[in-house]
């Protein structure tokens, strides 16, 4: 690992990433990878997490080269170095901000959508200027296996390299000089991340998770509702940071709502094969440890062998069960009542602050009310999931849920230094701010700096 990382951190000392034909160049190369490599990563994915065709393109292939064409689009925009205004006391002076590269960085990936969520950063890391090595989850194989094959052929090792193992192969990792490390995964992980990057003060981009709180206030379109809850749970089975954890339903509509979603569930996954599947044995046992059978209302239908759970609905579920202990992570929807607006602020106010919130409400009034008053990382009115797709908006947490945001332009941002400096003319030189210091001149400073 050390031999790899100094052979990086020569290769950016050479200055070869830093001009804009390189790295649109590096932009270019990824993107026909993907394309030659497409068929294959769609197979990975449905060997490790039976996703369908239409999920793995639209969560996954089809969602990185979007985001490839806008970096690729935009880059020449994105490096220009900015004039900043001055101020007047600042006589015959310039001021600007250059995006500068922090040079070496590393990406760890997670399990769920092990494709995107390490081509979303790297994007970045290439058009910003670095050398990156990558480091996938070693749990989605074959996924892990193409990405490998596809990275280590397109780039010389020096400026991208994807590095594959276990816990100890991390560990080895984080332990080095990185100048920034990218780490999406749990906040238990993420912790021990931070904790040895903190070792050599190298910045972090944490992005994590928590329980997504999705409230149905009595004001709801019912029916809406429940079709975008269904879709944003539904989705890789649950295995998404943002989906919706758990539901908060107000008392006057929470028994019409739960058959609307039992029926819109029956709708949207009645074709178990096309279902996607729990990562591996130890998820899917821990998920459904966290069933209460004695609370579900709907689906819990299990296939050990296959790691298939069905699409699972609790109700009378509180704060104490076991499931709400823990970020679900799969297809298990706990529902909880609540009475008034006063009691949802207050209640998930003293709850970690969760990396995505829903609110599902005809009334302005109320929607405003969550969004003002409750900390979140990001989220939607009347809608799950979908800001995540917006190129445009930041992507990231807020205390346990994550450290640092990213997408589209802020991908770049989060591997760059903005380096701001002056230029000054030379053609005149007031002796204003030189010593001797008399009253005179002060007199005229502090004048001037009202």
């Amino acid at each position: 690992m050390q031999a790899l990382f100094d052979k990086q951190k020569a290769y950016f000392d050479r200055g070869t990433t830093i001009p804009r034909s390189s790295r649109a160049d590096a932009l270019d190369r990824l993107e026909r990878a993907i394309l030659d490599y497409q068929d294959e990563i769609e197979d990975a994915l449905k060997e490790d997490l039976n996703k369908s065709s239409f999920e793995a393109y639209t969560t996954e292939v089809g969602f990185v080269r979007h985001s490839l064409r806008k970096a690729r689009r935009h880059l020449k925009k994105w490096m220009k170095t900015r004039r900043r205004r001055t101020p007047f006391f600042h006589l015959f002076t310039r001021s600007y901000i250059k995006p500068d590269p922090l040079g070496t960085v590393l990406i760890i990936g997670p399990y769920n959508y092990p494709f995107q969520l390490v081509m979303e950063p790297l994007i970045g890391a290439i058009a910003a200027g670095n050398t990156a090595i990558v480091k996938p989850s070693e749990f989605p194989s074959a996924t892990e296996t193409v990405i490998k094959k596809m990275l280590n052929e397109t780039f010389d090792d020096g400026f991208v390299h994807v590095v594959t193992g276990g816990k100890e192969t991390t560990q080895s990792l984080i332990a080095l000089p990185f100048d920034h490390i990218f780490f999406t995964g749990s906040p238990r992980v993420g912790r021990i991340v931070y904790q040895a990057a903190s070792e050599n003060l190298t910045p972090v981009t944490l992005e994590l998770g928590g329980k997504t709180p999705t409230i149905v206030d009595e004001h709801a379109k019912l029916k809406v509702a429940a079709r975008r809850i269904a879709f944003g749970k539904g989705l890789n089975a649950g295995q998404t940071c943002i989906a919706p954890d758990f539901l908060y339903v107000h008392e006057n509509v929470k028994d019409e709502f739960l058959r609307i979603l039992k029926e819109t569930l029956d709708e949207f996954f009645n074709d178990t094969d096309d279902f996607p599947r729990i990562i591996n044995d130890r998820h899917y046992e821990r998920i459904t440890s966290l069933i209460d059978e004695d609370k579900v209302v709907y689906g819990n239908h299990r296939n050990a062998e296959s790691r298939y759970l069905s699409m699972t609905v609790m109700d009378n579920v509180s704060f104490e069960d076991p499931v709400m202990k823990e970020e679900i992570f799969g297809p298990v929807l706990p529902v909880l009542t609540f009475f008034s607006l006063d009691e949802v602020v207050s209640t998930l106010k003293e709850r970690p602050k969760p990396l995505a919130l829903y609110v599902f409400t005809e009334r302005r009034q109320n929607a405003q009310r969550l969004f003002d008053q409750l900390p979140f990382g990001g989220g939607a009115i009347n809608d799950t999931i979908t800001h995540v797709a917006n190129p445009h908006l930041p992507f990231g947490g807020v205390g346990e849920s994550g450290i640092g945001v990213y997408h589209g332009k802020y991908t770049f941002d989060a591997f760059t230094h903005y380096k701001s400096f002056v230029k000054k003319s030379t053609k005149a030189d007031p002796p204003v701010a030189y010593p001797p210091y008399s009253q005179k001149k002060e007199k005229l400073v502090r004048r001037l700096m009202k």
